[in-house]
């Protein structure tokens, strides 16, 4: 399982990490207070210590996706939505100009044992889009949100679990152009059967607002 710290430097505790780190803490801070809830509340939520959240909040430490997913979670929204705050905004929240993403661009972050990337720039928008990137052959925890996902695998082989029984959904060998879509509240997690790359894109939807996990 992914740590829940990933450090930077640990001697220099006082160090923002970067510009994403700080707009993704920031975020935190604010769906926190706007739920009335202090970084102890949080923390007994979560199961994330109360230092490592002020640490995040601060933007003084990156939290792995698995901790993100603890965190979203508490705060009725999902660990994507937390990954697109860490994006610049670039355009104001009633620009609705069609927008376009370079290859080298879109926020990026952990995502269980791959790599994530944000396929749409900083702001409101009615899907999450992620580009997925692993060669883990650990299914790790299932992740479970209220939004419906779309996967389409673009490249290698994939393992889907979708928590069912092997006569329902089960788990599922996907390969490039295979896709699967699933509702609100299925639980779901991925690997790789043999440790092989392997290449998605998933679309979520965005948390709607008063929505509770």
């Amino acid at each position: 399982m992914t740590s829940d710290l990933i450090e930077s430097d640990s001697s220099a505790s006082d160090r923002i990490v970067d510009g994403q780190s700080r707009r993704i803490g920031e975020h935190i801070r604010a769906l926190r207070r706007a739920r009335s809830l202090t970084l102890v509340q949080l923390a007994e939520l979560t199961g994330l210590s109360h230092p490592f959240l002020s640490q995040v909040e601060r933007g003084h430490s990156r939290a792995s996706m698995v901790s993100l997913e603890k965190i979203a979670g508490a705060l009725s929204t999902s660990q994507v939505e937390l990954l697109a705050a860490g994006a610049a905004q670039t355009r104001e929240p009633d620009d609705r100009r069609p927008e376009v993403l370079r290859a080298g661009e879109g926020a990026r972050g952990p995502f269980s044992s791959g790599e994530a990337r944000l396929l749409v720039h900083g702001g409101a928008h009615a899907f999450e889009p992620l580009e997925w990137v692993g060669e883990n052959t650990d299914l790790g925890p299932y992740f479970e949100h209220h939004e419906d996902e779309f996967l389409y695998v673009l490249g290698g082989a994939a393992l889907l679990d979708l928590g069912g029984d092997e006569a329902e959904a089960g788990v599922l060998r996907l390969g490039p152009g295979d896709s699967a879509y699933y509702r609100g509240g299925t639980p779901h997690r991925w690997c790789s059967p043999d440790g092989s790359r392997f290449h998605l894109v998933v679309v979520k939807e965005t948390p709607r607002t008063g929505a509770t996990s």
